[in-house]
């Protein structure tokens, strides 16, 4: 399926769910949906000119996240308090002696046959991984990765997604410097590469502004902004640190770890 099929399918996708909340009266989600695919529902969502909404990935900031849809009967809070009724969580505790890494519990999922739509971020941490998964496919994942070598000595459970409010998101800080805050400059220096470089991804739509897909070089980012670039991480423009003596700013970045 060609880039722009792909677009008008999701968009469509997205179209169909918002009529179904609207005639049904129910609360509605999608699949996991992906910086990209959430950037096309966000404009579909504003084109249709729909108000009860909300994205959830389970945790703040979630690079993977539904789009849940809920009646007018209903408020925003009413809407999430049945998040767990959508959401669950893979809990992996590793035995002392073995730790793994992202690509590690990632390639294991995909050998399961489980589309990345089913499941949301994977959350490393000191004893294993938390994995944010649809309701509907948690026993499933479970179950499987039960069976699988590297996770026969684990212990694997399904806990309710509300356990992952309290896991605190932690950051690597250091400083980058740069002539001006265009994105084109932002880029260049954090996914160390070459402004023509940093030009041709931004073209390519990998770089994400507030989860909004960015396409102009020239774009100003502002304090607090969260740059995510694809397969290079997600980072917190956290302030102007100094000037240097040749007027290049000195930038405070917090990079998500």
């Amino acid at each position: 399926m060609l880039k722009n099929d792909r677009k008008q399918y999701q968009s469509e996708k997205i179209s169909d769910k918002i009529e179904f909340c609207r005639t049904r009266n129910k609360i509605v989600n999608t699949d996991f949906l992906d910086m990209a695919n959430r950037s096309e529902a966000q404009k579909v969502l504003t084109e249709e000119k729909v108000k009860n909404y909300f994205f959830e990935g389970g945790k703040e900031n979630a690079d993977r996240s539904i789009l849940v849809l809920y009646p007018e009967k209903l408020t925003e809070q009413m809407a999430r308090n049945n998040i767990s009724n959508i959401l669950e969580v893979i809990r992996i505790k590793l035995p002392k002696e073995l730790k793994y890494e992202h690509r590690d519990y990632l390639s294991g999922i995909m050998k399961l046959g489980l589309k990345r739509e089913k499941f949301g971020d994977i959350i490393v941490n000191e004893t294993g991984a938390d994995i944010v998964v649809l309701k509907e496919s948690s026993e499933y994942l479970k179950n499987g990765l039960q069976e699988l070598t590297r996770f026969r000595k684990s212990e694997i459970s399904i806990v309710s997604i509300l356990e992952l409010q309290n896991i605190k998101t932690s950051f690597e800080e250091f400083t980058i410097i740069v002539s001006s805050l265009r994105l084109d400059n932002f880029v260049s220096e954090l996914a160390k590469c070459s402004r023509t470089r940093a030009e041709e991804i931004i073209i390519e739509q990998r770089v994400f502004i507030n989860s909004v897909v960015a396409d102009k070089n020239s774009k100003k980012i502002n304090e607090g902004d969260i740059i995510t670039i694809r397969g290079k991480g997600k980072f917190i423009f956290n302030g102007i640190e100094r000037e240097t003596r040749n007027d290049r700013l000195v930038l405070n970045i917090k990079k998500y770890i």
